[in-house]
């Protein structure tokens, strides 16, 4: 990917964290606020279900969307507010499932199925490491809805929109640098792949059914 598209996507991503935050602070409980805010999450959600034909997915869509109307015809800024953290913890739980449940004994790990779409030569301790990585995904996954939960719980709202919007990108960005640093450094064994290349491995298992 060239580097012009990495600082567009960059900007645009941190542009979206900043309205989000102002958002929630400043208007939190209107309809069009939440449109915004929940909006992008809901269509990328019915739109990887509509790809890959699958009802249930569109099904739950559609109720999520139902649910939001109701909360802000409710009314209420302490039930929205909720909502951003269900919606946050919820996103969370799903990816720490849908990680952890390929470390099933006998099955392949998410990473692990992934690098070998990846790697021409694919070790027993490459296989290892990647199972190790998935795990540490999942372990990271739950930290974040502990620490949301905390955040919300024991400080002010802004400080849990300043924790949604800015410090989970951040998070995650620095998970992955931080990995993949580590990885060339403590296993050169791997070699150096785009990350078209991983996007591309990434779509191919969500085509043949596995987990996301």
């Amino acid at each position: 990917m060239p580097a012009w598209r990495l600082a567009l996507a960059a900007a645009a991503l941190a542009a979206y964290a900043g309205l989000s935050h102002w958002l929630m602070v400043n208007a939190a409980d209107r309809p069009w606020a939440v449109a915004v805010l929940f909006g992008p999450l809901v269509l990328a959600v019915a739109a990887a279900g509509w790809r890959q034909r699958q009802p249930l997915t569109l099904a739950a869509c559609a109720l999520g969307v139902a649910v939001l109307a109701g909360v802000v015809w409710r009314g209420g800024v302490e039930d929205v507010n909720r909502m951003y953290v269900l919606q946050h913890a919820g996103i969370h739980l799903a990816l720490a499932w849908s990680f952890g449940l390929t470390l099933r004994p006998g099955g392949k790990a998410l990473i692990e199925m992934l690098a070998e779409r990846l790697h021409h030569r694919f070790s027993a301790a490459m296989r290892a490491y990647t199972r190790r990585l998935t795990l540490w995904w999942v372990l990271y996954f739950l930290g974040m809805v502990v620490v949301s939960l905390a955040v919300y719980m024991l400080a002010p709202w802004p400080w849990w929109s300043l924790f949604c919007n800015v410090f989970t990108p951040l998070a995650a960005l620095a998970f992955f640098v931080g990995e993949y640093v580590l990885r060339y450094w403590r296993h050169p064994d791997f070699e150096r792949v785009s990350l078209r290349r991983v996007v591309a491995a990434y779509r191919g298992a969500a085509d043949e059914g596995s987990p996301p």
